[in-house]
């Protein structure tokens, strides 16, 4: 049986085997295997614990701010091994491993468990995928928002991997977004309500396309759609858990740990 009481010892083996990763990274001049293993090791790890948790649970863990912390951490790690295998930065290892270790360590100290039990409106099959493309897309973003950042510093290599990781970001984000809308209809029979993770959610997603015709029509500098890619992954930030501390968040449909 897996459960969160073990879940430190997968985060040390996962966060030790991205630190390797990221030392190999950063000493090597080119492509390291050496990282690049660590890397997927790390991500299989958590893998290895989100599926044994799932068996445990007999549900999917995607239910409480902290399982979805637990998949962002994973698709982190997915996407910074895939970036770094694309592109070759020698930093993007230590940003993804960071960064889920900040999100491991955040579900060590509380791992807010819950029952086995889902209320019937996760009881979709829209549920899963809905979770997993958006945690997917999240990752993505946040490795296209720290490129982009990076390129201000002159480094216009990077531009081309920040239109990639924007455009899948956003290929998911969108598909991410229908297919809730289609949970919606399931489970409370309107695509679309405007509450205020909805309504986020749609702000999100149009000033990400906004980012997307300014780099497609080459309408403004580097430093302009920097600025609204940074602006665009805060909104994300807001939609994914800030609007949980919003007055209106406790007649949201999206609130599950009730």
């Amino acid at each position: 049986m897996i459960g969160w009481g073990i879940f430190p010892i997968f985060a040390i083996l996962a966060a030790t085997a991205g630190v390797v990763g990221s030392v190999s990274a950063w000493r090597s001049h080119g492509r390291s295997a050496t990282a690049l293993w660590s890397m997927w090791i790390a991500t299989v790890v958590l893998l290895l614990f989100i599926v044994g948790l799932w068996i445990t649970l007999e549900r999917p863990p995607m239910r409480t701010m902290g399982e979805t912390r637990l998949w962002y951490s994973f698709f982190l790690l997915l996407s910074g091994a895939f970036t770094y295998h694309r592109w070759g930065y020698r930093w993007v290892p230590s940003f993804a491993t960071l960064l889920s270790t900040v999100f491991m360590v955040i579900n060590s100290l509380k791992p807010e468990i819950h029952d086995t039990t889902l209320m019937p409106a996760l009881q979709s099959a829209w549920f899963i995928p809905h979770v997993a493309i958006y945690m997917f897309a999240y990752a993505l973003l946040g490795c296209a928002t720290l490129l982009s950042v990076y390129s201000l510093f002159g480094n216009r290599s990077v531009d081309k991997a920040v239109e990639s990781l924007l455009y899948g970001g956003v290929a998911f984000l969108t598909v991410g977004m229908l297919t809730g809308a289609l949970w919606a209809k399931q489970a409370w029979g309107d695509y679309w309500s405007w509450d205020a993770k909805e309504s986020w959610a749609a702000a999100t997603w149009l000033i990400y396309l906004l980012a997307i015709h300014l780099i497609r029509f080459k309408r403004a500098g580097r430093g302009v759609i920097c600025a609204v890619i940074v602006v665009a992954f805060l909104s994300l930030q807001m939609c994914w858990y800030g609007v949980n501390y919003l007055p209106t968040a406790k007649q949201s449909v999206h609130v599950y740990n009730r």
